[in-house]
């Protein structure tokens, strides 16, 4: 989930001009680590960053994003997990990322420069695993209209828009 993540990531960077070439290149490079440092989430249960999402002999992926994953279990009805993918510029990585063909080569620089100073953004939704797929628990407005409306005191019965099975 976490690499598919980093595909979408990769996609709409490339959409809105800010990157170029081909994703799956970018993916062999790391290249969402880049805007993603983080993993994609992390169990909830009797403490907000709960433990155990590592199996007895599983050892973490030493890769770019994928060290930081909080479990490497399959996922079991009943589990309840945070699902928070997430867009960064942080200087320091792209910095890093500038440094090294391997990755530069990607970048719009015209584009790139819109974009300093503009933090990043995550969006959190609560999951729990269901026999079938997964119940959303989180119930929050998501979408531009639905904030907007929400912010302007139109929508006061909120509800959210259908989330993915």
């Amino acid at each position: 989930m976490h690499q598919l993540a980093d595909r979408i990531h990769l996609e709409e960077l490339m959409r809105i001009g800010l990157l170029s070439g081909s994703v799956d290149a970018m993916l062999q490079v790391h290249l969402g680590a880049v805007f993603m440092p983080h993993g994609l989430g992390h169990f909830m249960g009797l403490d907000v960053h709960d433990v155990g999402g590592y199996p007895e002999g599983v050892e973490r992926i030493d890769e770019p994003g994928l060290r930081s994953l909080r479990t490497a279990r399959y996922l079991e009805p009943g589990m309840v997990l945070t699902v928070e993918p997430g867009i960064y510029f942080i200087d320091h990585l792209l910095d890093q990322a500038l440094a090294d063909p391997a990755q530069a080569c990607f970048f719009n620089h015209e584009v790139l420069q819109r974009f300093g100073n503009f933090g990043g953004v995550r969006i959190e939704e609560d999951v729990v695993v269901t026999n079938s797929g997964m119940e959303l628990l989180t119930c929050v407005p998501r979408t531009v209209e639905e904030i907007e409306a929400c912010m302007a005191g139109r929508d006061k019965t909120f509800t959210p828009s259908p989330g993915p099975k």
